[in-house]
């Protein structure tokens, strides 16, 4: 574990890595790149890593596929480690896994993160990990709220070393439902956990819901 040095003692501090997924088409979005969709004058992705240093993540790996001719430069500035997937049409399952083993295991705990979620801020990262650190059993924190999944989920680096040791079909999704017992939900109402978009309908609905307007990126 890292330390930190406070008042003259050393304080241990987790080492906290992250994995951002932005592979996707955005078929449903008329071939978009969401994670290139703008709130507030800022792409989602750049406000993804944004939180994800405002929660002090030591190490991040970007995970890129269609589109990663625009998505790449729109994350030059930020110093993480970008991925590529060269077959993203085999789905997001393909890209996690390129996402686990580029980050490895040398982690006390590791974000998973879509790019596509348009409220996830720092504070809710922070108190993702602090609940992770502090959960009664398991190996992995999963948000839920009113019953449903939410994002993002976090792992300790023993089951991520689990999950790189196991069948290259095997990621955290089905790991999940394959070892139910390693999994703590974490009960909230926070509905940043559970907003993303899909489709332009879901633009809308965002702009309904919380008053904010998301923009198509522009054409290239």
């Amino acid at each position: 574990m890292a330390c930190d040095l406070k008042q003259g003692g050393f304080v241990s501090r987790a080492r906290i890595g992250a994995i951002l997924l932005a592979a996707g088409q955005g078929s449903r979005m008329g071939s978009v790149p969401k994670s290139l969709l703008e709130l507030e004058g800022l792409p989602l992705i750049n406000r993804q890593l944004i939180a994800l240093s405002g929660a002090e993540v030591d190490e991040v790996v970007v995970v890129t596929g269609y589109h990663h001719e625009r998505v790449e430069p729109a994350v030059a500035e930020f110093p993480v480690k970008i991925v590529r997937n060269p077959n993203p049409e085999n789905g997001q399952a393909s890209s996690v896994r390129l996402g686990i083993e580029a980050l490895g295991s040398n982690f006390d705990a590791i974000i998973m993160a879509l790019s596509d979620q348009p409220l996830i801020n720092a504070n809710d990262i922070k108190k993702l990990i602090a609940v992770f650190k502090n959960r009664p059993s398991g190996e992995i924190l999963m948000p839920v709220v009113n019953g449903q999944r939410g994002n993002p989920i976090v792992l300790s680096g023993a089951v991520m070393g689990q999950i790189i040791e196991s069948a290259r079909n095997t990621v955290c999704r089905n790991f999940m439902d394959q070892h139910p017992e390693l999994v703590t939900p974490y009960e909230t109402d926070n509905e940043h956990f559970v907003f993303d978009v899909d489709s332009l309908e879901d633009l809308n609905t965002f702009a309904a819901k919380t008053g904010l307007v998301l923009k198509l990126p522009s054409p290239r």
